[in-house]
């Protein structure tokens, strides 16, 4: 079986457990996929062990042909960023400008530099000695976070605007600074050559800065077409561009394609949007992007769980995973907690804020992703290969994140939107 066929497949089995979820478990979607597929996997695995089961045995080995971290990082990241950031209310986005940058910036540094040198000290003591710029690639990895099933449970609740605003600005722009810190962390890791400053500076800004400019220009480019354009079906195939060509051209000349994808949505959808289209273009650009982001993220959540099956499962990556997930959460903690010291200065906040932002603060695809790309054979740690010591782990954390912490925001939001009333 060919790839393109095997995606079609899982795209359709996907949409099946999707509908299916509707009226058999009635979680949010992504929960409910990836709970799904996870199960599935175990299933795969249990056929394939026991059984010999040769049909279980084929769609393993076509996964296995499938590359994860090229269909995501240089596919469908930027149709997903891209579609998110359509949505976003520009305005109230200036009003937390602050907050949103500071988030984006601050707390993904931090929160790697707090996992990367929290897993080099707690491995060490479990007799994984580990170098420390490994330690800070799995934090670089780790901070980004992807909160795309909580961001719908957050609307579908009707959460605190300032709330809301915050979770999804947070997430799409650190989504792009997550990915340039840990493109520079691995540019130091595997090149040999020794790390100096200006040499990360230089990494860090070519890459963010350039994004940001790259996706000014896209987004003018694309404005001005739409603007002498009279065909709506020209004036959607021209965003399609944006996250299609757009992305692809980002990446071959070096710069950041989820940071281009996010400044030229938010000025698009903002925009162009209100002087480019007419109302009924309006309406049929919110709806094809809408059904464009759920379902790629039916499919990458389908993904997520079936990795499962291609893994080197073993109980002692399990439980080096099991033990980074305290790790994680508290260096979110931190990383968001800190920021807001500063912050309730000058402004008042929800008094759930933090709990609801360190707990909603989920790990996704953009997580393996990363990790998938770490390359192999290169160091070996008590005989296991760093490569899928990492993957292991980072796929522990994003499984607890989507599934239980996905599944239990509900009452924290709930929490915050009674006070909010009582207010």
């Amino acid at each position: 079986m060919n790839a393109w066929y095997f995606l079609c497949f899982l795209s359709a089995v996907s949409v099946f457990i999707a509908f299916a979820n509707q009226y058999l478990l009635r979680l949010q979607t992504t929960i409910a996929i990836t709970t799904g597929s996870v199960a599935m996997s175990l299933l795969l695995m249990a056929l394939i062990k026991f059984g010999g089961n040769d049909l279980a045995a084929s769609i393993s080995e076509a996964f296995q042909g499938l590359n994860f971290n090229l269909l995501l990082l240089k596919g469908m990241l930027g149709f997903l960023l891209f579609a998110g950031a359509l949505e976003i209310d520009l305005h109230l986005l200036r009003q937390q400008r602050w907050e949103i940058t500071i988030m984006a910036l601050f707390s993904t540094l931090l929160s790697t530099v707090l996992i990367g040198y929290a897993s080099f000290w707690v491995l060490g003591l479990l007799g994984w000695n580990l170098p420390l710029i490994y330690c800070m690639l799995f934090g670089a990895l780790i901070s980004p976070t992807d909160p795309i099933a909580v961001l719908a449970i957050i609307k579908k609740m009707n959460a605190p605007e300032k709330i809301s605003v915050q979770v999804e600005g947070e997430s799409l722009f650190n989504d792009g600074v997550g990915l340039v810190v840990f493109t520079t962390i691995f540019a130091l890791a595997f090149s040999g050559a020794e790390p100096t400053f200006s040499g990360v500076a230089e990494l860090f800004l070519v890459d963010a800065v350039g994004g940001i400019v790259f996706g000014a220009v896209l987004a003018f480019v694309a404005h001005w077409c739409i603007c002498r354009s009279n065909d709506s079906s020209i004036e959607l195939l021209i965003t399609l561009c944006i996250p299609s060509a757009g992305y692809a051209l980002a990446n071959v000349i070096d710069v950041s394609g989820p940071l281009a994808m996010v400044v030229s949505g938010i000025v698009i959808g903002n925009i162009t949007r209100t002087v480019g289209f007419s109302e009924h273009s309006q309406f049929t650009l919110s709806h094809f992007w809408h059904t464009v982001d759920a379902f790629l993220n039916a499919l990458l959540f389908l993904l997520i769980g079936l990795m499962l099956v291609i893994l080197p499962v073993s109980w002692t990556e399990i439980g080096l995973g099991l033990v980074m997930i305290p790790l994680v959460l508290l260096a979110r903690f931190a990383s968001v907690a800190i920021p807001y010291i500063g912050f309730k200065r000058f402004r008042t906040y929800d008094a759930h804020a933090i709990k609801i932002l360190t707990w909603g603060g989920l790990r996704g695809g953009l997580a393996l992703a990363m990790a998938a790309s770490i390359p192999k054979e290169v160091l070996f740690v008590n005989g296991v290969d760093y490569h899928t010591l990492l993957l292991m782990m980072t796929y522990v954390v994003v499984i607890f994140s989507i599934v239980v912490q996905g599944s239990t925001i509900a009452p924290l939001i709930k929490r915050s939107i009674e006070a909010q009333k009582s207010a």
